[in-house]
């Protein structure tokens, strides 16, 4: 079994910072591609940023000046530092993972099960 388990959700005044992270345990060969999503209410669940095992990274737009992603590959986890944060980046955040749990089998995708960020004076 595997599991992704978030933490370092909250709420946080408008211009405050948050770090989540997320960490990979179980049955593990080796992580691939982590990455953070996110769902508003009523809204489409939508990348926020993703990095590979190499260190490249990518990101959502109307973020991309303002968090950074990071990981821990000794540890299998990823890490998400908000800054400047807005109330439209209030949303249930989630982690997300390529995994390989056996050396010979293909990577299976993991979801965290989401962690609450509120931005709200």
């Amino acid at each position: 079994q595997v599991q992704l388990v978030e933490s370092g959700g909250g709420l946080v005044q408008p211009g405050g910072s948050l770090r989540l992270s997320c960490a990979a345990s179980g049955s593990i060969f080796s992580v691939n591609d982590m990455g953070w999503y996110r769902q508003a209410p009523g809204k489409e669940r939508e990348l926020v940023a993703q990095i590979t095992n190499g260190g490249q990274t990518k990101y959502l737009d109307s973020v991309k000046v303002r968090f950074t992603i990071s990981r821990d590959n000794a540890k299998n986890t990823v890490y998400l530092q908000m800054t400047s944060l807005k109330p439209e980046d209030t949303a249930v955040y989630y982690c997300n993972a390529d995994i390989k749990r056996i050396h010979y089998l293909p990577p299976k995708n993991y979801w965290g099960q989401g962690t609450q960020v509120t931005v709200s004076s």
